[in-house]
């Protein structure tokens, strides 16, 4: 017997998390009943019904994306822009785990492991993420070396794990910054630096954990190995 949002997570068919969404609306049904009790467990005899559709176990599949810039990272969009599924050839109900934003690049796992999507994006979990940042700018390296001290956006810390500046150039007035962060808040690198008054004009990550885009162009995708999934899963348990 297992909870109910992990049984609907596992069998690819959302997010733990919105698996509990779906059971709080009274969305969820086990052998005919509806249920709103997060605390409900079930098991692979029952029949579980999810927004009317007869809840089907599928094999998991994980992918490792080079996202490119000018796709979002999202299932589908109401604005018509290409998403990152498009990307994918493949007849699974796959999603991002966390997100890209529409102009950054790099890499993105998608999956249909809703335990693991689970796992990954909670911030208790702290899963290191690189990327490189390039301004338009040559920045003063003192002044960058204050965000892994961190700073107050909106009432909010935030802060960097590391930061090392990998090339600055006055003559060319460009800089390439490498940092690295654990959290996932909303545009927090491009509001970081906007703090110093620096403006990021491209942004990439380059590693996700120990996970990293050896091997891939843009655009292009891999399957995670079963030890880099056993791997993913060990850094967290």
């Amino acid at each position: 017997m297992e909870r109910l949002q992990k049984i609907i997570a596992n069998s690819g068919y959302c997010s733990r998390r919105k698996a509990e969404e779906l059971i709080s609306k009274g969305l969820v049904m086990v052998n005919g009943k509806t249920i709103t009790d997060l605390g409900t467990k079930a098991s692979s005899s029952d029949i579980i019904t999810v927004e009317g559709k007869a809840l089907k176990t599928e094999d998991k599949e994980y992918i490792l994306l080079y996202k490119p810039r000018g796709i979002v990272s999202t299932t589908n969009d109401d604005k018509g822009r290409k998403t990152v599924i498009s990307l994918i050839d493949t007849d699974k109900r796959l999603y991002p785990v966390g997100r890209l934003d529409y102009d950054t690049s790099g890499l993105l796992i998608l999956t249909n492991d809703g335990e693991l999507t689970n796992l990954l994006t909670h911030p208790k979990n702290q899963i290191t993420k690189e990327y490189i940042v390039k301004i338009d700018e040559a920045v003063n390296p003192t002044l960058i070396k204050k965000l892994t001290l961190g700073v107050i956006i909106d009432g909010e810390k935030m802060k960097a794990d590391r930061i090392k500046i990998k090339k600055l150039d006055k003559k060319k007035n460009k800089t390439i910054i490498e940092i690295v962060l654990h959290e996932g808040k909303y545009h927090e690198i491009k509001r970081m630096f906007e703090a110093l008054g620096y403006k990021v004009s491209s942004l990439k990550r380059e590693k996700y954990a120990f996970l990293d885009l050896k091997g891939l162009t843009s655009g292009e995708y891999r399957h995670l190995t079963i030890k880099e999934v056993k791997k993913l899963y060990s850094i967290i348990k």
